[in-house]
């Protein structure tokens, strides 16, 4: 009986041992390393285990207007108002926000709440002022189109209040400078070195002209919503030529250096994610905002364009009495002591820097704007998949919410791009293969996008193997595009491939993944997009559209 029991205790324990290594072998072949010499074969095998049908082409109709700015711009309630007035006679002023957010962002609230608590009069009436803060970008798109204009607007710098002008609104300077701020490049100081070595200095024209020829890797922010991005966009344009920013010769020059450039951020704050990565030698940002942070060790600022010193701007047929309030708040934050909380909070930093740019048209900058849109990709165009969640859980507003954001962001994808798109559930489903975005193209995305219908389980990385694959082969065919897939979902994945099991061929292919949540796992999107340093929208806010507009202007 004891060696029976014996007999029976060393099978069960080779039993055990043979089950266990069988695990523990088949983890390990799970978890080996995907490199760019097995990337084609594990991709290959992972989509050999995913169902794909082909959907035949559907042709919608394209709308061929104008995108109108301000249908897609979201209600203004949707920008906190900072300081809010504490008398009936008061002014409204958009303010940009890295003086009217919070903590070391917040100067021009501090000054603010201390002219409202003086109770200052004019003409026997107790004032106030009230600030909204809001992007400089964002905030002349809401002057421009007329959907909502403030009594006064204080962006970054002078470029926006330029274009306001040529728009045809009475501008008027109430103070030219509110606080002191310069925009630069902050570069490594190994790169900084080495440039210094090979040009005998370092400036923003050696910078540009280091990018040109490839010696460098930089990034810079969106020029249609960053004043950084915006001035950044025009000194680059000057280097080329000084005399004409839109010649030949200026646009020639940007082509060469776009065809360079790594990535281009929506915001600042994604710019300075991106750079903490590692990733660029040199990068965009403001001087208030590299004097607050880490960016001082290991990195050197270079100033370049137009000052960033808060302008003030009285805006439209303003009554004396507004005037009056603005004249006085100007001069209220001019006093020294509020002057050294700015100094304190990183501003009026670098006062001996002088703008290197001369006074620009706003019609000049407008159409720098549409230059930069239409020759940003035309060196190296895009290839991008739209991924679209049809399963489900999209079922009703997420999916409906979905096609809009399509349907309407479309007019802003690149005529020199190529796009497709796919959609999935528990299956993957290849709706609109690869191809030029002309009208044929244009064409069968809108029918496509309107087909969609959902159902079934969530199989989200399924769709992002199929979309990768898709772009293996456009690369393929055409070397130079730069490959982009852009995921639509509510984020929540429990079929297919794991995030897990994906993350190797994700960061092997390095495509940058843009992820869109309706109703999403919003931190699940994110994980996804930060592996290649893309952005994530959240699409449950009612200015969806307009940051989709602003994301394939970027991008696409």
């Amino acid at each position: 009986m004891k060696k029976f029991l014996i007999a029976s205790i060393s099978i069960v324990v080779i039993v055990f041992l043979l089950v266990y290594l069988g695990v523990y072998f088949t983890s390990a072949k799970k978890v080996v390393k995907i490199t760019d010499k097995n990337k084609n074969e594990k991709l290959a095998k992972m989509i050999s285990d995913i169902s794909i049908t082909k959907a035949k082409p559907i042709k919608g109709q394209i709308d061929l207007t104008t995108p109108d700015v301000a249908s897609e711009l979201p209600d203004i309630s949707k920008f906190p108002i900072s300081v809010k007035n504490t008398s009936d006679s008061f002014v409204e002023i958009f303010s940009s926000t890295e003086k009217s957010s919070d903590g070391k962002n917040g100067w021009l609230n501090t000054v603010a709440n201390e002219f409202n608590n003086e109770k200052l009069n004019v003409n026997g009436k107790q004032v106030s002022v009230k600030i909204r803060n809001i992007a400089s970008g964002t905030a002349t798109d809401f002057i421009k189109s007329g959907k909502y204009v403030p009594d006064a607007f204080t962006p970054s710098n002078e470029l926006w209040g330029q274009m306001i002008a040529a728009d045809g609104l009475k501008t008027e300077i109430v103070s030219k400078r509110l606080v002191g701020n310069v925009p630069g490049i902050v570069i490594s100081k190994a790169k900084y070195d080495a440039l210094n070595k090979s040009y005998g200095k370092v400036d923003t024209k050696t910078i540009v002209e280091a990018m040109t020829k490839n010696e460098l890797s930089m990034g810079y922010t969106d020029p249609f919503t960053s004043s950084t991005g915006l001035n950044f966009l025009v000194t680059a344009l000057n280097s080329f030529d000084s005399k004409n920013l839109l010649s030949d010769t200026a646009v020639k020059g940007f082509q060469s250096f776009q065809a360079n450039v790594p990535f281009i951020a929506s915001t600042t704050l994604q710019m300075s994610d991106a750079a903490k990565s590692g990733v660029l030698d040199a990068f965009v940002l403001e001087y208030q905002t590299y004097n607050n942070s880490d960016f001082k060790n290991g990195y050197k600022f270079i100033p370049f364009g137009v000052r960033h010193d808060s302008p003030l701007y009285a805006l439209g047929e303003l009554s004396k009495e507004k005037m009056d309030i603005l004249k006085k708040f100007a001069e209220f934050a001019n006093q020294n002591s509020l002057q050294s909380i700015a100094k304190n909070d990183g501003f009026n930093g670098l006062d001996q820097y002088k703008s290197e740019l001369n006074s620009i048209e706003g019609n000049t900058l407008t159409a720098a704007q549409k230059l930069w849109k239409g020759k940003k990709n035309t060196s190296n165009p895009i290839a991008a998949v739209f991924v679209a969640d049809v399963s489900g859980s999209m079922d009703g507003k997420p999916l409906n919410e979905l096609k809009e954001s399509l349907l309407k962001g479309q007019k802003y994808l690149g005529r020199d791009n190529s796009i497709g798109l796919i959609s999935y559930s528990a299956d993957v489903t290849i709706n609109l293969p690869i191809a030029k975005y002309d009208a044929n193209q244009q064409s069968k995305f809108v029918g496509a996008v309107t087909s969609l219908d959902s159902g079934g389980d969530t199989a989200t990385n399924d769709g992002i193997l199929v979309a990768i694959n898709m772009l293996k082969d456009e690369m393929k065919k055409n070397p130079n595009v730069r490959p982009m897939i852009f995921v639509l979902t509510d984020g929540e994945t429990n079929h297919g491939h794991s995030l897990k099991t994906v993350k190797g061929i994700i960061k092997a292919y390095k495509v940058p993944i843009y992820t869109i949540g309706y109703n999403a796992n919003i931190k699940a999107l994110e994980s996804i997009s930060s592996i290649n340093e893309a952005a994530n929208i959240n699409a449950d806010s009612d200015d969806v559209i307009y940051k989709i507009r602003n994301l394939f202007n970027v991008q696409l």
